[in-house]
């Protein structure tokens, strides 16, 4: 490993936006970007080597596909983001500034693309630092080195992988909650209805923290929105 940024995108069929999203992080800093492809049927995998990525297949599903991308990344942080989810174009200095000063990873808080009251609403709990609030969509950045220690994502989660992953880290490295705000796209929202996907997520969320297994929330998301 060097030192610098790996910036690591999982990917299914996202040919729309994935060259513009490969060349903000270029442009704005990053050392690499590494988009691990889950098997798209689209023409994302060739438009984000056109752009500059380096392109890898990986089993499909989220914690699989971001710990692909760490396994061939060469930088000293590692920074985990959803494609259709943009940072501050100043992610670089913030990532670095925050460990400067002791954090081994961390994430911003969410914002959406999308003026409704409830994903408003949903948004703002995100700046408390309290666990039950961090979502993949916020983005997350962590050292290589405590990436290892502590095993990277779990690949028996299929919901939730993001969330896990940050209560474990807190166990034994620090994190960091920044000011800044991540904006991620509000059209899976669009698609299913606000409320009614809310709503959803909502329950999956509770029943998680209840205990539920990863199969039952997996088979309560594909029952209400296939």
């Amino acid at each position: 490993m060097v030192a610098g940024l790996s910036v690591i995108i999982p990917t299914l069929n996202e040919a729309e936006i994935i060259a513009e999203r490969v060349a903000f992080f270029l442009s704005h800093g990053a050392d690499e970007v590494i988009v691990a492809d889950g098997g798209s049927t689209d023409d994302t995998s060739r438009l984000a080597e056109d752009a500059g990525a380096v392109v890898i297949d990986a089993p499909r599903g989220r914690a699989n596909q971001m710990n692909a991308g760490a396994e061939v990344a060469t930088r000293m942080v590692l920074y985990f983001v959803h494609a259709d989810t943009l940072p501050p174009p100043t992610f670089r200095d913030d990532i670095h500034a925050a460990i400067h000063f002791g954090a081994d990873g961390g994430c911003y808080r969410l914002a959406f693309d999308h003026p409704h009251w409830l994903l408003k609403s949903y948004a703002w709990f995100t700046r408390f630092d309290v666990d039950w609030f961090r979502f993949g969509d916020q983005t997350l950045f962590i050292t290589a080195e405590a990436f290892s220690d502590i095993g990277g994502f779990r690949t028996d989660r299929t919901v939730m992988e993001d969330q896990e992953i940050v209560i474990r880290m807190k166990k034994t490295h620090r994190f960091e909650l920044m000011r800044g705000v991540a904006v991620t796209s509000a059209r899976r929202y669009l698609q299913h209805g606000i409320v009614r996907l809310q709503a959803v997520f909502s329950a999956i969320w509770l029943m998680y923290q209840f205990g539920a297994s990863d199969a039952r929330l997996v088979a309560f998301y594909r029952k209400r929105l296939g």
